[in-house]
C-alpha cells in the first residue's frame, strides 16, 4: 500500500514533496498523480499551480496565504476540502521558503495529507530540503516524489542531447547562486554545461564562462518557457549570444527576468538542433486554435490538436436545454423499455446524453437496450454510446451524416423485423432528412425532441477581442451552425486567422459570412479536419524554411496577406 493511502495521523499528518516538472503537464509521473488525488492540502508554487490542480480532488478551494487555509471543513461537508495555496504569495520581506515551510507544517499538524508541489524536481530545482528538515525535526512523516528536472527536460524538448556517444561530462550550474569557484571549475572543463539563469542574465553567464577559460566560439543554446507551447530556442556561441538576443528583439524586455536553460559545449549537439528539434517543429507549434464547441464535445479534438503542438481554446456556440414539453420524451423512453421499438437512432452526442439522463431519472441503465438495435450517426456519437455501455449495431461506413446513415440502413422486412418502429431522439432544429428516408424504407418513426439547442452566451470580452483582432491563428468550423453562432456571439474572425471547415456546406456558410476558407477536410470528420489543418501548417512551415524566412504563426503575419484554400 502506498504511503498516501494510509490514514493520516490525527496530529502529524503526512507530507509529499512532489516535483511537477518543467511545465508540460504530461511530464507528471504516475506517482505524482496518485499523490495529488489523495491530498487534503496542496501547497503549490505559482508556476505549477495549473499543472497540479488538474489531478487534485474536486471541490478545490483557492485561498491567499494571508488567510487561514486550515480552518477545517467547509460548512455542510463531511470531509476536509482540498485547499490550494499559491506559495508565491508571501508576506513582504518574508522568504518564500520559510513561508511555504510554515504552511506545510501548519497543514501537517492538522492531521492532513499535504502535497508540496514545486517546479521541476524537489532535489535539483528547489530548496525543499529546508522544508524536509522542518518535517523531520517535528516528527512529521514525509516522502519525496521526484520530477523531471528543468535542466534535463528542457534540453530534451529543445532537441539538445546532453551527452554524445563518448559520454561527455555534464555539469549543472545555477547562475543565480554560482560562486567564482564554481565558474572556474566549469570553465576549466571541456564537458557540457547546463546553466539555469534568466533571459537578461544569459550574456553575463556566457561572459563568466569565457573569463573562466571557455572559448568564445563554444556553441550555446538558450531555451525559454521550455516544454510548453511558448517554448523558444536560440542557437549561438558564448561570444555572440548577446547580439543574437538583441537581433531577435528579445532584449531589453519586461520579460527579461524569465528563467531560461542554456546548454554550453562542443558535444551538446547544438549544431544538430535543426534535425533534432522535434518539439518546436510540430506542424501547429504554438498555434492558438479556436474550437467553437463545448468542452465535452471537443475533448478528443483538442487532444489531437495538442499532439500537433497547438493550444486549443474551446468556445461553446450553442447551449443545450431540455425540451419545453418533456412528456413526449418520457413516453418514448417508456416505450423503449416495453418493446415498442425495433431501432433507436442517435444523431448526436447530445441525443445520447439526453436519453442517458432520462434513463438515470427512471433508475434505468444500458441493459434497457437489450433486444433493440442501436444506430449512431458517426464515430463521436458511437463513442458516447460505448461510454454509456452500449455498442451500436450500425455506424455509417461512408459519410458520417444522416444521408450516410440512410445509405446503410436496411429496409423494413416484415419477415425479419417483428416491429416496424424507430425511436429517433433529436434536437428541436434537426433536419427532416433522416425521418423522410426511414419512412421511404418502410419504417414508422417516432420523431421526438430530446433537447433544444439555443445560441450560447457570448464568450468573455478578452476572447471576443482576440477573435476579431487576429489573436487566434486558426478556427475550426464543424458545422454551418457553428459559423453562424460564432459570428453572432463573438464577431467575425480576423483576416489573418486560418479558417478550416469540415465540408462544402460549412465552407459555403463561412464564405457567405465574408470569411475566406483556407482548409477543408477531405471527408466530414472532425479528426480529418484537424489532420488537414496540421498538413496546412506543415506545408506552411516547410515553405518558410525553404525560402529562408523565419517560421511564424498566422497571427504574427501582416494583415491582408493572401491565402488560398487547401483541400487535402
Amino acid at each position: 500500500m502506498s504511503p498516501t493511502t494510509l490514514p493520516a495521523g490525527p496530529e502529524h499528518g503526512h507530507v509529499t514533496f512532489l516535483g511537477a516538472g518543467p511545465g508540460d503537464p504530461g511530464l507528471l509521473t504516475l506517482r505524482a498523480v496518485e499523490a495529488l488525488a489523495n491530498a487534503d492540502v496542496l501547497v503549490a508554487e505559482h508556476e505549477v499551480l495549473d499543472v497540479v490542480r488538474t489531478h487534485a480532488r474536486s471541490g478545490v478551494a483557492v485561498v491567499n496565504t494571508d488567510s487561514d487555509p486550515f480552518a477545517g471543513p467547509h460548512p455542510g461537508t463531511g470531509a476536509p476540502q482540498l485547499t490550494v495555496v499559491d506559495g508565491a504569495s508571501t508576506t513582504a520581506g518574508t522568504p518564500a521558503v520559510r513561508d511555504a515551510a510554515h504552511l506545510v507544517m501548519e497543514a501537517a499538524r492538522g492531521g492532513r495529507r499535504v502535497v508540496r508541489a514545486v517546479t521541476g524536481d524537489p532535489g535539483l530545482d528547489t530548496y525543499a530540503a529546508e522544508e524536509m528538515l522542518a518535517c523531520a525535526a517535528a516528527g512529521v512523516p514525509f516522502e519525496v516524489v521526484p520530477g523531471v528536472a528543468a535542466a534535463v527536460g528542457v534540453p530534451a524538448y529543445a532537441g539538445v542531447p546532453l551527452r554524445d556517444a563518448e559520454g561527455a561530462d555534464v555539469r549543472f550550474v545555477d547562475a543565480r547562486t554560482a560562486s567564482d569557484r564554481c565558474w572556474t571549475e566549469v570553465g576549466a572543463s571541456d564537458g557540457t554545461v547546463v546553466v539555469s539563469t534568466t533571459l537578461d542574465s544569459v550574456a553575463a553567464a556566457a561572459g563568466e564562462l569565457v573569463s573562466a577559460g571557455r572559448k568564445p566560439d563554444t556553441p550555446l543554446t538558450v531555451t525559454v518557457a521550455g516544454t510548453t507551447t511558448r517554448q523558444r530556442t536560440w542557437t549561438a556561441t558564448l561570444g555572440t549570444i548577446a547580439q543574437t538576443l538583441k537581433q531577435a528583439k528579445v532584449l531589453p524586455s519586461p520579460e527579461g527576468g524569465r528563467p531560461v536553460i542554456a546548454v554550453v559545449g562542443e558535444r551538446s549537439a547544438a549544431a544538430q538542433r535543426e534535425q533534432l528539434s522535434w518539439f518546436e517543429s510540430k506542424p501547429l507549434f504554438g498555434w492558438k486554435v479556436l474550437v467553437p464547441r463545448t468542452k465535452e464535445q471537443s475533448a478528443s479534438l483538442s487532444d489531437q490538436l495538442r499532439s500537433y503542438g497547438a493550444v486549443p481554446h474551446e468556445v461553446p456556440t450553442i447551449a443545450v436545454e431540455p425540451p419545453r414539453t418533456p412528456q413526449q420524451m418520457e413516453r418514448a423512453v417508456k416505450g423503449l423499455v416495453t418493446g415498442r421499438y425495433e431501432w433507436i437512432a442517435f444523431t448526436s452526442v447530445n441525443a445520447v446524453k439526453a436519453v442517458r439522463e432520462k434513463f438515470e431519472e427512471y433508475g434505468l441503465d444500458a441493459r434497457a437496450f437489450a433486444g433493440i438495435k442501436v444506430a449512431a450517426v458517426g464515430e463521436q456519437t458511437a463513442k458516447a454510446l460505448i461510454a454509456f455501455g452500449v455498442k451500436p449495431d450500425l455506424v455509417p461506413s461512408g459519410e458520417q451524416s444522416a444521408a450516410g446513415l440512410l445509405e446503410d440502413w436496411p429496409p423494413y422486412d416484415p419477415v425479419f423485423d417483428p416491429i416496424d418502429r424507430v425511436f429517433l431522439p433529436r434536437a428541436d432544429i434537426a433536419t427532416e432528412t433522416l425521418v423522410a428516408g426511414l419512412i421511404e424504407l418502410g419504417w414508422e418513426v417516432d420523431d421526438v425532441t430530446a433537447y433544444r439547442t439555443v445560441r450560447a452566451s457570448p464568450p468573455p470580452a478578452e476572447t471576443r477581442e482576440a477573435i476579431k483582432g487576429g489573436g487566434f491563428d486558426a478556427v475550426l468550423f464543424t458545422s454551418s451552425s457553428t459559423v453562424r453562432n460564432l459570428v453572432g456571439i463573438a464577431g467575425k474572425p480576423h483576416n489573418v486567422t486560418v479558417i478550416a471547415c469540415i465540408g462544402p456546406a460549412t465552407a459555403k456558410t463561412a464564405e457567405e459570412h465574408g470569411l475566406r476558407v483556407d482548409v477543408m477536410a477531405p471527408e466530414p470528420s472532425v479528426h480529418r479536419l484537424a489532420e488537414a489543418l496540421a498538413d496546412f501548417g506543415l506545408r506552411r512551415r516547410a515553405a518558410a524554411v525553404e525560402a529562408g524566412d523565419p517560421v511564424t504563426r498566422p497571427s504574427e503575419r501582416r494583415p491582408g496577406a493572401r491565402r488560398r484554400r487547401t483541400t487535402t
